[in-house]
């Protein structure tokens, strides 16, 4: 039997797909559902996304379309040049999609599902976090009822690693600070899994070629969606893709390949540092400031890479 049960909020995306790989195939994952947000491409677009994963391989979750932009009203940023015009590296998508979104919007599914299984359901939030900003604004006391909630996002400086949109900001905070800080504000539990372990794990071409073999259907797939975002990695003198959005996943199932501080966070919202996501660490004493009153969360900051890069290959030979 599953032991979780999980919503996932995604914005797929490249390794968006691949985090759902984990998440269908790995025997103690549920998947509840699946929300929709800006991010890697528009929200029209990540939907379809959604949806053609789902139909292509048997997902059964519903998905929900979620927000177009931050909660802000400002102008959705996107990363075509990461992912590609259609947000899954440019494979061929066929125009006709037969499955369908929910008519619930995303926030409002979250809502329910969680009041539908109190202390149960596990948010995982992979792209933007307007979603969950604006369930929490619709709904502040879900915060007590979700089991957990855990975040790829955010860079703390550890080992070096900074943003990746600018020398500060992370993209998936970058692309709504205000929603994330809102988040952040909430007392759910959270763990965050940012540049900081995200940046320590890659995938050459070797593995992600081996996947391709063994893997079946879906490991071909990861293969050939795989291509362009790799090629922006090379471009930035990686020789592999970096494992965000499936680090995350994989936390759900096997938190002890990480490392983990705590201590509340807050994101910048203005300036030059806009997106920037920063703890006060826990038992460390400071005079009065912005951080008081807040929530601890745990971010990582470290991982164990080969174990998490073999617990990735085991499930996903499961669909072959």
């Amino acid at each position: 039997m599953p032991t979780h049960k999980v919503i996932y909020d995604t914005d797929p995306g490249v390794d968006d797909a691949m985090a759902l790989f984990f998440l269908h195939y790995h025997p103690d994952i549920e998947l509840i559902g699946i929300t929709t947000c800006h991010g890697n491409a528009p929200v029209e677009i990540t939907t379809r996304n959604a949806l053609y994963l789902k139909e292509r391989f048997g997902i059964e979750a519903p998905v929900a379309r979620g927000a177009a932009g931050p909660v802000t009203g400002d102008d959705a940023h996107h990363a075509a040049v990461v992912h590609g015009d259609n947000g899954l590296g440019e494979v061929e998508i066929p125009a006709d999609i037969k499955a369908q979104a929910i008519a619930a919007p995303a926030h409002r599914f979250i809502i329910e599902t969680v009041r539908k299984h109190p202390g149960e359901i596990t948010l995982l939030a992979v792209g933007r976090m307007t979603n969950l900003a604006l369930a929490l604004r619709e709904d502040p006391e879900i915060a007590g009822l979700v089991r957990q909630v855990v975040v790829m996002g955010g860079a703390f400086g550890y080992r070096g690693h900074l943003g990746n949109v600018t020398p500060a900001a992370e993209a998936n905070i970058h692309g709504d600070p205000h929603a994330a800080d809102e988040m952040f504000a909430a007392s759910w539990p959270i763990t965050v899994i940012g540049l900081d372990v995200t940046h320590e794990v890659l995938m050459p071409q070797d593995y992600l070629r081996r996947l391709g073999e063994e893997a079946g259907e879906v490991g071909r797939f990861i293969w050939d969606i795989t291509r362009f975002y790799e090629n922006f990695y090379l471009n930035k003198g990686l020789a592999g893709i970096s494992v965000h959005d499936a680090s995350a996943a994989i936390y759900l199932v096997a938190p002890d390949l990480f490392e983990t501080r705590p201590g509340p966070v807050r994101v910048v919202c203005e300036g030059l540092a806009f997106g920037q996501t920063i703890q006060r660490p826990a038992g460390i004493g400071f005079p009065p400031n912005d951080w008081d009153g807040r929530p601890d969360h745990a971010v990582c900051i470290a991982v164990k890479a080969q174990p998490l890069l073999d617990l990735y290959r085991e499930t996903l030979l499961r669909s072959a």
